[in-house]
C-alpha cells in the first residue's frame, strides 16, 4: 500500500477539536464536579440531533451552562479548549418522530457548516451516545452494564469487565480503469440516482489495503492494484473511521462486472465529462458534501461538484 501524493484535506470532522484530557476521566467525580461549575459549557443530544446558533460567522452548537437535570442524564465529557473550559454533552430523550424542537438539527443538517471545533464535539459526542445506546449489557455475561470513566467505558455490574468505545473502520476507495474511468456503484435498496464509490468493512486478519481489494473483488468482481491512502474520517453513523484509498484495476484485466446482487443494484464506468452531465441532469445524485466518499470523487474529477 502506498500513499497519494496528495492527501484529502479539510475533511468533515478531522479539524482541530478539543483536548481530549484522558488523563482525568478516571476521577470518578469529574462529570458532577463539571455540572457544579457554572463556567462548564453543555450542549444536549436529543438522539441524534442538537440545538444549534446560526451566527454571521456560521453555525455553532448552542451551548449553556448546566442546568439542574443534566445530572439524571448520561453525561460525556468531551475535553477543554485552549482556555481551560470543559465541554460536556448529556445525553436526553430521543425525540417522536415529527415532534422535534424548532432550532435542533441531525449531525448531516448542519455538520458541513459547523466550525471544525463544534463539528468535533458533535460527531465525538453523537459516536459516544450510540455505542452507549447498543452496549447496555456484558458482552461475556449477558449482566446490565453502567457507564464509568466520564462516559468512556462500561463497566460489568455483575463480574466487573470493562467494555471500552467501538470504532468499526471501513475502506471507501475511488477505483479507476486504465482510461481513468470512475467505478460508481449503486447500492441495493438505494433506490434509482444514487451512485457512490466502492466501500466496507475491514475484517478480522486483514490489512486496510488488502480490505480495499477484497471489497472490490467481492461486489464487482475485479482486481486491484495500486491501493494509495488519501485521507480518513470520524463518521458517527453509528460508530465508524472511513479510511479512503484510491486504486486501480489491475492490468489489462476485464472491466466488466460481476455484481454482487446482495449488495450493488448496479456498478458504472463514468468519464469526466460523464459525470458532470449525470451530476448536470440529476440522472447521478451526489453523495452529501460532509462525507468522504464526495471528496474521494472530487479528487478524481479535479474540482468539487456544483451540488449541495
Amino acid at each position: 500500500m502506498g500513499r497519494s501524493a496528495e492527501t484529502l484535506a479539510n475533511l468533515t470532522f478531522t479539524g482541530p477539536g478539543p483536548d481530549r484530557r484522558a488523563d482525568l476521566r478516571t476521577d470518578p467525580e469529574l462529570v458532577p464536579k463539571l455540572l457544579a461549575d457554572p463556567a462548564t459549557r453543555v450542549f444536549e443530544l436529543h438522539g441524534d440531533r442538537v440545538a444549534v446558533d446560526d451566527t454571521p460567522g456560521g453555525l455553532r452548537l448552542a451551548l449553556r451552562p448546566p442546568e439542574p437535570d443534566d445530572a439524571s442524564r448520561l453525561g460525556l465529557y468531551l475535553g477543554s479548549d485552549g482556555d481551560g473550559t470543559a465541554y460536556l454533552a448529556v445525553v436526553g430523550d430521543r425525540p417522536v418522530e415529527g415532534d422535534e424542537t424548532p432550532g435542533e438539527r441531525t449531525i448531516r443538517q448542519a455538520a458541513a457548516d459547523l466550525a471544525d471545533f463544534d463539528a468535533s464535539l458533535f460527531a465525538t459526542a453523537l459516536a459516544l451516545a450510540n455505542w452507549h445506546g447498543a452496549h447496555g449489557h456484558c458482552s461475556r455475561c449477558g449482566a446490565p452494564t453502567e457507564p464509568t470513566h466520564a462516559g468512556w467505558l462500561r463497566r460489568c455490574t455483575v463480574e466487573g469487565s470493562e467494555h471500552y468505545p467501538r470504532t468499526d473502520v471501513a475502506v471507501i476507495m475511488s477505483v479507476v480503469d486504465e482510461q481513468d474511468r470512475l467505478l460508481m456503484a449503486q447500492g441495493a435498496g438505494w433506490g434509482p440516482g444514487r451512485y457512490s464509490v466502492l466501500a466496507g468493512f475491514l475484517e478480522p486478519g486483514e490489512s486496510l489495503a488488502q480490505a480495499v481489494a477484497r471489497e472490490v473483488e467481492e461486489e464487482v468482481g475485479l482486481e486491484v492494484t495500486d491501493v494509495a491512502y488519501l485521507g480518513d474520517q470520524p463518521w458517527p453513523f453509528p460508530t465508524s473511521l472511513m479510511v479512503g484509498f484510491t486504486a486501480r484495476v489491475a492490468g489489462n484485466g476485464p472491466t466488466t462486472f460481476q455484481l454482487q446482487e446482495s449488495e450493488i443494484a448496479d456498478a458504472r464506468w463514468f468519464t469526466r465529462d460523464e459525470l458532470r452531465a449525470a451530476v448536470a441532469d440529476g440522472s447521478v445524485t451526489a453523495s452529501g458534501r460532509l462525507s468522504i466518499s464526495r471528496r474521494l470523487v472530487e479528487h478524481w474529477l479535479g474540482h468539487p461538484l456544483d451540488v449541495a
